[in-house]
């Protein structure tokens, strides 16, 4: 298993050439299919999804595909998945992605394209492998609002295959609150690991190894 996991996508240098080792091939040789779902549950204006899209596609695939997991036959959505050698599945509202891999009942036919294919989270897509992706997390992280804007009070981990959980956008502009003042509040209550990485980082996963690929600032608190 190969997991590329991102707080903003492919921004930097260093992420474009780990992503290049982990696929073994030139990009040119390779098709890739972009997951947006996570976006769709999130309001206003959706420039950045827009901006993460061109930045993925001007890397010049041989084929770049856009699946929705929702809404499509379960069959359709694992077969175009299994299609892609890279798939990259954006940012949004981690549990309404949670949600609709559950509810189509995917996260076998996921782990399961995940053996041979590369995997590049942004954000929501970075979050959704944790055991700890519960309404418990989402009240010590601060999301639960996410969660609640879904109408829902739950939420179930559709692959739970990591007892440590990863918080993007650590010192982002985009997000001032988060500095470390933020992340020493949350890794206090946490009770669980934690990985907080900026913009600019992946944590990256290859089998059983997990390291930090980095133009940029992270923390792990174990």
């Amino acid at each position: 298993m190969n997991l590329l996991l991102t707080a903003s996508g492919l921004r930097n240098e260093t992420l474009r050439g780990a992503l290049r080792d982990m696929l073994g091939k030139p990009f040119g040789s390779a098709n890739v299919v972009y997951v947006p779902t996570a976006s769709t549950a999130e309001p206003g204006d959706h420039g950045w999804l827009l901006a993460d899209m061109n930045r993925l596609h001007g890397l010049g695939w041989r084929e770049f595909d856009v699946l929705e997991l929702n809404g499509l036959p379960r069959r359709t959505v694992l077969d175009r998945l299994l299609h892609a050698d890279v798939i990259h599945v954006g940012g949004g509202n981690q549990y309404h992605l949670a949600r609709s891999i559950t509810a189509g009942g995917l996260a076998d036919g996921i782990l399961e394209a995940l053996e041979s294919r590369v995997y590049v989270g942004m954000s929501a897509g970075s979050m959704i492998f944790s055991q700890n992706l519960t309404a418990h997390s989402a009240d010590v992280i601060g999301d639960a609002g996410d969660l609640h804007a879904l109408g829902a009070t739950t939420v179930e981990p559709p692959f739970g295959l990591f007892d440590w959980y990863l918080k993007p956008h650590l010192h982002s502009p985009d997000f001032p609150e988060r500095d470390d003042a933020w992340a020493d509040r949350i890794a206090a209550r946490a009770g669980f690991p934690v990985w907080f990485i900026d913009d600019d980082t992946a944590v990256r996963v290859r089998d059983d190894t997990v390291d930090v690929v980095s133009e940029g600032r992270w923390r792990f608190h174990p």
